[in-house]
């Protein structure tokens, strides 16, 4: 099933399926001698408790009934023991069941983080980041209740029900058939309560999910809301939404609350019916007191595995919806596969070739048309172009973000489909205008774990783009807090930051895409400097709207509607008067000239 544009959070399965079950039941593969044990625990504390009534049994028939006073040590010392093993087997059980469910869950979401990982971009561009963080927590939180509290207690109970109804007709079978006359009543409760709870669970989903959307839209764009001040109109929205989805949890609750009180009267009825019919059996002589005991507690016995079924009725169709929506997710194959016969770089140069390429996000609503350049090893070629004019798509397609239609893309003449994804972007470098931080410390960000980036690496690389200058007016030092997405840093001072992180991780072919565009001139001065040292001896690609940063590049390759329309120097463009040079007045208006103090050339 496709997951493009579709809500599954709306949608609901079977309450049961096989085929899911099956496929779940496979992660308990690893722990296969834990559920045996577990089960094996499950027998024994069930046979404890039906055990417990024939104590009961016997020693009313054999010594109350009897008048032998002394036997009664004997059935309390055997009572107890009973009692120790059942309470022993069902700690043993619980805690088994809860740690497979741990480990489960544990394995499941390792297994989503890491398919999530070697997604695409066009897969993240299809579903938003709350729909995918819902399914590596809530989701699997709900799997947790299934495997925890679930499969091997289903088990136990129609186990109960059965070692139950067994003892039943041993003890008198003409008063267990007697007792289950009640049961057509019970199985029509049980059946329109399922129907009931089926509908409003469907409910919950649906108001959960609306919920949780309308959170994660507003929380990330909270500064328009502020700016607008549109925050009374957004709490009544929300309002709304919050308080569908607690009417649809109270008649959740209305339908549990009316449905056990029903199963306690059934019970009692059942108890009535037992009375009735136990008084002829006792005085036709067929029955005993003890096994009128035994039943009165067998009975009650019965209904609560009956309860506590439905309850899991309910676990299990929230398991079998999330298990889906799980499920596709992990089905869902990368947009950009690996080569089927990968081919090695044996000496890298870092020459690079878009031979004729052609690209659309969408059929053949074409982005780049029948483009073709070369960039020459240590080359320093910037793109310019008008927004929307295809710059940043030949980043994507350079990094195989996505893949192109037509005509090729090679790396020191090797087309890049051919390439391993982790070869081929290990050869790259790219640093974006809107730079990604990560809560943690200011090295961490530098290095992003890579243990072999030591601290005076990372210190080095941030005095060489001149970030040091802000570590001793600040006060900061490597192991500074950086808060989530670097909110206690400035625009520039991120950007610094990327250039400290590229220029670590030392790759062979800098990317930058309209890096130093939203920086103030003092910072823009330091990263034109930092720059110089960063690129010396490195291909690079310079993507930038400021035509006085690619000034000395090596070659301006300049992009309209998709189309590669000029190509040359800086000076040369000029000359020609073209698309170039209308940027370049444009930007310059009042005719001054910027001094030249972009990147240098080879």
């Amino acid at each position: 099933m496709s997951m493009t544009g579709y809500h599954e959070e709306e949608a609901l399965g079977k309450a049961y399926d096989a085929r899911l079950m099956k496929r779940l039941l496979t992660y308990l593969r690893p722990y296969r001698w834990a559920v045996v044990l577990a089960v094996c625990l499950l027998l024994i504390g069930t046979a404890a408790s039906i055990g417990i009534v024939y104590v009961q049994k016997w020693g009313i028939d054999s010594f109350i009934m009897t008048g032998d006073a002394d036997g009664l040590g004997r059935v309390a010392l055997v009572f107890v023991i009973v009692m120790l093993v059942g309470f022993g087997a069902t700690y043993g059980q619980s805690y088994l069941t809860l740690w497979l469910g741990q480990r489960v869950l544990y394995d499941i979401r390792m297994q989503v983080f890491s398919h999530l990982q070697r997604l695409d971009p066009p897969f993240f561009d299809r579903n938003p980041v709350g729909r995918l963080v819902t399914r590596v927590t809530n989701d699997v939180n709900t799997l947790n209740e299934m495997f925890s509290a679930g499969v091997v207690s289903v088990v136990g109970d129609i186990v109960m029900l059965l070692l139950i109804v067994a003892a039943m007709l041993h003890t008198n079978w003409r008063l267990a058939l007697w007792t289950f006359t009640v049961l057509p009543l019970l199985a029509a409760a049980t059946f329109y309560f399922r129907i009931k709870v089926r509908r409003v669970y469907r409910e919950v989903r649906l108001k959960l999910a609306r919920i949780n959307a309308f959170l994660q839209e507003h929380f990330s764009g909270i500064r328009v809301v502020q700016l607008f001040t549109r925050e009374a109109d957004t709490y009544r929205r929300f309002d709304d939404i919050n308080r569908d989805l607690r009417d649809a949890h109270f008649r959740s609750i209305y339908y549990y609350a009316v449905f056990y009180p029903t199963v306690q009267v059934i019970g009692t009825l059942s108890l009535a019916v037992l009375a009735y019919a136990g008084g002829f059996e006792l005085h036709a002589g067929n029955l005993t007191w003890g096994e009128l005991a035994a039943f009165i507690s067998l009975v009650q016995m019965f209904y609560r595995p009956l309860q506590d079924l439905s309850e899991k009725y309910n676990i299990l169709q929230a398991s079998m919806a999330s298990s889906e929506r799980i499920f596709n997710l992990l089905d869902t194959p990368p947009d950009i596969p690996e080569p089927a016969r990968p081919r090695r770089l044996s000496r890298f140069s870092g020459r690079i070739e878009f031979d004729h390429v052609w690209f659309a996000y969408h059929d053949e609503d074409w982005v780049l048309e029948d483009v073709t350049f070369t960039v020459e090893p240590g080359q320093k070629v910037a793109v310019v172009g008008a927004t929307g004019a295809g710059k940043t798509s030949l980043v994507s397609l350079l990094f195989r973000f996505y893949d192109y239609q037509r005509g090729a893309i090679r790396l020191d003449g090797v087309e890049i489909p051919q390439l391993p994804l982790s070869e081929l972007r290990s050869h790259l470098g790219l640093v974006l205008q809107d730079v990604f931080l990560f809560s943690g410390d200011l090295a961490g960000n530098v290095r992003l774990r890579e243990p072999s980036i030591t601290d005076e690496q990372v210190m080095a690389a941030l005095e060489r783009v001149g970030f040091d200058r802000f570590l001793s007016r600040n006060g900061l030092h490597l192991h500074s807090e950086i808060r989530e997405r670097g909110a206690t840093l400035s625009t520039g001072q991120k950007q610094l930051l990327s250039f400290a992180r590229a220029l670590a991780f030392d790759p062979d072919i800098l990317i930058l895409d309209e890096a130093t565009s939203s920086v103030d001139t003092e910072t823009e001065q330091l990263i034109q400097r930092g720059l110089r040292e960063l690129l010396a001896g490195r291909t690079a690609i310079i993507i930038a709207h400021r035509l006085s940063t690619i000034r000395t590049a090596d070659r301006i390759i300049v992009l309209h509607h998709g189309r590669v329309r000029e190509q040359g120097t800086h000076e040369e463009l000029l000359r020609r008067g073209g698309l170039y040079y209308r940027l370049y007045q444009m930007q310059y208006q009042n005719g001054s000239v910027p001094a030249a103090t972009g990147v240098t050339g080879k």
